[in-house]
């Protein structure tokens, strides 16, 4: 094998290896690197905050476990003005429980639009528990 026919070999192999990284890159989901320590511990704040004898705490929860998702999306780098347009972007695959996100943040659409709303612990409840599964399905906690 002469010089020339070595090196062509050689650039072949090369040209060949970059277009398959190239092609691992772009085809390959990207991962987020969430600081869970500090979602888990604005999670359970949120969690701990509320309490069945406090009804103002079931408006509140709702609204800060709506917030702590948005700044996921918005950390995941999704586009949007709103959380709504966000949620939308992010596609159905993924969360578990699609419905139940888009459920939970209508309830607080309604607590933050509709003068006189009244949130039943239930209800805040069920939220909480659908806004931590949407944080787990995202990796942030």
């Amino acid at each position: 094998m002469n010089n020339a026919s070595f090196y062509a070999l050689f650039g072949s192999i090369a040209v060949v290896g970059i277009l398959v990284f190239v092609a691992i890159v772009l085809t390959s989901k990207r991962k987020y690197s969430f600081n869970k320590l500090e979602y888990q511990s604005d999670f359970l704040a949120i969690e701990n905050s509320l309490t069945r004898e406090n009804s103002q705490s079931y408006n509140m929860a709702v609204v800060e476990g709506d917030k702590l998702l948005d700044k996921a999306l918005i950390e995941m780098g999704l586009p949007g003005k709103t959380m709504g347009e966000r949620l939308k972007k992010c596609g159905q695959d993924k969360f578990s429980k699609t419905n139940a996100v888009w459920n939970a943040h209508k309830l607080r659409n309604q607590i933050a639009h509709e003068p006189g709303f009244k949130l039943d612990y239930q209800q805040a409840k069920h939220a909480l528990a659908t806004y931590k599964q949407a944080l787990r399905d995202l990796g942030a906690i």
